[in-house]
């Protein structure tokens, strides 16, 4: 062999391998981290809507894209340990499932795009921007959760007619609960009901609060969104029975485990829309430069086996309004 020769099939392996290693690095699979403030079991419903809504994009899990899926486990102050987990991981966006998740991701990193999945009013508390222009590294979804708080208290009150006094259940170191709790004091002085606020902070305090709202003559109860109440909403759907409390629940999972009534956005949906913001990142598209959208799905779910159980008789006007009716 010549020296041309060798040099020439040199040259020929170096470009060869370059080529296959140029190739690879292009085939280089996505890994989205999914940060969640609740439990596996308490969000499975939705992610599974976010699995969908990948699959519908060509994506599958495990296959073309990878998922670090991370849980809090309705400890909000585990979440900036399990965000900064998260980023060291280095994965390519950041999808969180609720606001105290969006919060620790945010201060966790400001150049890893975030997609909200759901979050009741990113830019009343700072998150982003507006709505047209979120800005900085975060974009996704709204779930417009303070604005319902009143049409919930409506709802509660056309079931029991009578109703003057209702506890409601929430955290007040949440800033999208105070928001809805000043939504439901407009609302409570158009339709003369008192309010009883309990703040439940760990789920030691789930037992008191409902000793508190007995105390206090409560008719009926509210329940705000928050991680602990996800995360223990069997616990609170039973209490509710078993006080004979007439509930209204911040999310449809409570109806599975016998709520008695829900309105709101279809969160499931809000997961499914989540994965087309993803897929936009990952072709080039930046968070600041995509609108936070709003929700196009609502429900409003009676459960008259829950009804029955508490001796409530829903009237026919509330139950012709319901998207679905659980017999």
């Amino acid at each position: 062999m010549n020296r041309r020769t060798a040099i020439r099939r040199l040259a020929t392996f170096f470009l060869t391998t370059a080529s296959l290693a140029h190739a690879q690095q292009s085939k280089k699979i996505p890994r989205i981290g999914f940060l969640l403030a609740t439990s596996a079991s308490a969000n499975a419903a939705r992610n599974e809507g976010f699995r969908q809504g990948l699959r519908e994009l060509g994506y599958l899990e495990g296959k073309n894209i990878i998922i670090e899926w991370r849980y809090g486990e309705g400890k909000p102050d585990r979440l900036a340990a399990v965000a900064a987990e998260l980023v060291r991981l280095k994965v390519d966006i950041i999808v969180t499932g609720g606001a105290s998740s969006t919060r620790a991701a945010k201060e966790t990193t400001t150049t890893i795009p975030i997609v909200m999945a759901q979050d009741p009013d990113p830019v009343e508390t700072g998150v982003v921007a507006s709505l047209a222009r979120p800005g900085g590294n975060i974009t996704g979804l709204s779930a417009l959760a303070p604005e319902l708080s009143g049409k919930r208290l409506e709802l509660l009150k056309e079931t029991v007619p009578k109703l003057s006094r209702v506890a409601v259940l929430g955290n007040s170191t949440i800033s999208d609960n105070a928001q809805s709790l000043k939504e439901m004091q407009l609302a409570a002085g158009v339709l003369k009901v008192q309010l009883q606020f309990l703040d439940v902070l760990t789920s030691k305090d789930i037992d008191a609060a409902f000793r508190a709202a007995s105390k206090g003559r409560a008719h009926a109860l509210i329940v705000l969104q928050s991680p602990l109440s996800s995360t223990h909403r069997a616990e609170i759907v039973n209490l509710a029975v078993k006080n004979r409390l007439p509930a209204i629940y911040p999310q449809s999972d409570y109806m599975d485990v016998g709520g008695l009534m829900f309105y709101g956005a279809n969160t499931t949906d809000l997961y499914r829309r989540a994965a087309t913001f993803v897929d936009k990142i990952l072709k080039g598209r930046t968070p600041a430069d995509l609108p936070v959208e709003q929700p196009m799905k609502f429900e409003f779910i009676v459960n008259l086996k829950a009804a029955k159980a508490i001796g409530l008789t829903v009237p026919p006007n509330v139950l012709v309004r319901a998207d679905r009716v659980i017999r």
